[in-house]
């Protein structure tokens, strides 16, 4: 998912950057102090999963995590991905300097995309956390697929077909990521729901009988 240096025309670099420095600096502004370190972890959690491939045909595709960062943190998962692709460029070569700012608006914008996706089925369908989880980290993949396809298709006409294959070759992760998203979040709801957006704690601070 990654876009790699060269590919891109400098209007979409451009754009890409903007939006990333909007995203950043509102994730910044949203992010609570009690909360720093569970950002970091699922930064490194997004770090990592660049690592486990997921066999696609003759090829394979990675995780990502945007959909679970998103669920997780809300806005906050903008810089916490911007700050995994940054050490994902230096120390792994995944994408580059100059698209860091694309890949980080891809990635950023599909993971609050996913967060709003989550909470819009929460609230309409409250005994139904598993659900809302699967479809967030189910749409993180798929829209920042969509994104990265519509940066590639924009950049240039002979791109339209990779963009394709791009979004095919990604259905097996976002059904993977939201298998995932989905079990993590139902886990955390048990064990630790402070860790979840403080959207869905009740007045006490636990969870919803409901649920």
């Amino acid at each position: 998912m990654h876009i790699s240096e060269g590919v891109l025309s400098p209007t979409i670099l451009g754009i890409g950057a903007a939006v990333a420095v909007a995203g950043i600096a509102i994730g910044l502004r949203q992010m609570r102090e009690d909360r720093i370190m569970e950002t970091g972890i699922l930064s490194a959690a997004f770090f990592l999963g660049s690592l486990i491939h997921v066999p696609v045909g003759f090829g394979s595709a990675h995780l990502l995590l945007c959909g679970l960062l998103g669920v997780m943190l809300g806005w906050a998962a903008f810089p916490a991905i911007f700050a995994a692709l940054l050490l994902q460029a230096i120390l792994l070569q995944f994408g580059g300097l100059t698209t860091l700012g694309v890949n980080t608006a891809t990635m950023g914008g599909a993971a609050v995309c996913a967060f709003y996706i989550f909470e819009f089925l929460r609230k309409i369908r409250p005994g139904h956390l598993k659900f809302a989880a699967f479809c967030g980290g189910f749409a993180g993949v798929a829209i920042a697929a969509l994104l990265t396809s519509l940066a590639l298709a924009f950049t240039n006409e002979g791109f339209v077909a990779a963009a394709g294959a791009l979004l095919l070759a990604h259905v097996p992760v976002m059904i993977a990521e939201g298998l995932i998203t989905a079990v993590t979040v139902s886990f955390i709801a048990r064990v630790r729901p402070q860790m979840l957006p403080i959207q869905i704690l009740n007045s006490k601070g636990s969870i919803a009988p409901n649920w």
